[in-house]
């Protein structure tokens, strides 16, 4: 089970890119952000109360923590993404750029979420930087690029906005449903993007199949498949490993881009992709023996023996996560993204 959702994880997450492509010629970013997330804020509004056990005991400081983890995961995140293709970063350096969050992320699991970080771990993250490296250098050959030095860097802000977000949430005492958690992400970059398109005048959507495709592709694959998924095996798998498999964004990227684009795909592009399934192998190694069992940690008066599948399926009572030793037991709540 673990397998097949690192599989389907990695395939929504990646394809966040391949939607943020689809709909950078259709209209302005926050256009289409605006109009990603507003229908289905109003949605996930409107099924609210049928999972009334979701919200129990949501208080006033755990909505204010996952406003904040929203603003960051999902609107800081995907503005600086979809910025950024926007102004002729390609997928693949893009992804290249959002592959560095593991290694961010693992440095700094230690000194905050006193996890600890084996060698082997680390060889594996080395391993995995090390092919993306090289799928986006044999994107970069290949397709060439004009682009000022400093749009480089709009990436590199998403990808620390993610990073804060996940280690915000890895330091959160409480657990909170995954659906509630969707909930709020989703309603938080809704207002905040409506805000950004209705400040700018780009409010009204264009009347243009391909705009209204693009949009619907990031709704069903990234928000509820990749971001999700993002929270839900971080639960499950703690911090170190889930962003290894960000290792495989960029390669895998590369191949949705020449499946949909004919984007080149050649030898470099194989090797790297290879060396990111081989970085997923040995964190794995590394993390299974390290991994020991803990109670799970319930909010008060909510009945014991239910956890949450995810963002579909998260009316969940109470929720934890086992996390590898020398960790606090810290609960994390989970949605998903990406993109």
């Amino acid at each position: 089970m673990n397998a097949l959702l690192s599989v389907a994880f990695v395939l929504c997450w990646s394809s966040g890119f391949i939607g943020a492509k689809l709909g950078a010629g259709t209209s302005t970013v926050t256009t289409l952000l605006m109009w990603r997330f507003l229908p289905l804020a109003l949605v996930l509004l409107a099924v609210a109360p049928l999972s009334r056990a979701a919200w129990r005991g949501l208080g006033p400081r755990d909505l204010g923590r996952q406003i904040l983890i929203g603003a960051l995961s999902q609107s800081g995140y995907l503005l600086s993404v979809y910025h950024a293709i926007q102004l002729g970063v390609s997928t693949g350096t893009t992804a290249l750029i959002d592959g560095v969050q593991p290694l961010v992320a693992g440095a700094l699991a230690g000194p905050l979420l006193r996890q600890h970080v084996s060698r082997r771990q680390w060889a594996g993250l080395w391993l995995g930087l090390a092919g993306v490296a090289t799928v986006t250098s044999a994107d970069a050959a290949a397709s060439g690029s004009g682009v000022a030095w400093w749009v480089y860097l709009v990436p590199f802000l998403g990808m620390l906005s993610l990073v804060a977000a996940t280690l915000l949430e890895g330091r959160s005492r409480e657990p909170v449903a995954p659906r509630a958690a969707l909930t709020i992400h989703c309603v938080t970059s809704a207002v905040l993007f409506s805000g950004l398109a209705l400040g700018s005048g780009a409010a009204a959507p264009p009347a243009s199949v391909s705009f209204w495709a693009a949009t619907a592709w990031l709704v069903v694959l990234p928000t509820f498949g990749g971001y999700g998924l993002y929270w839900l095996i971080l639960r499950r798998r703690g911090v170190t490993e889930v962003n290894t498999l960000m290792f495989l964004m960029a390669p895998v990227t590369a191949l949705w881009g020449a499946l949909m684009f004919g984007e080149p795909f050649g030898v470099r592009t194989a090797l790297g992709l290879a060396a990111g399934l081989a970085a997923v192998a040995v964190v794995r190694s590394g993390t299974g023996a390290s991994r020991s069992a803990r109670p799970i940690r319930r909010r008060p008066g909510r009945p014991a023996g239910r956890a949450a599948a995810g963002a579909g399926d998260a009316d969940a009572a109470g929720t934890g996560r086992s996390t590898p030793a020398g960790m606090p037991g810290t609960s994390s709540a989970r949605s998903m993204r990406h993109r």
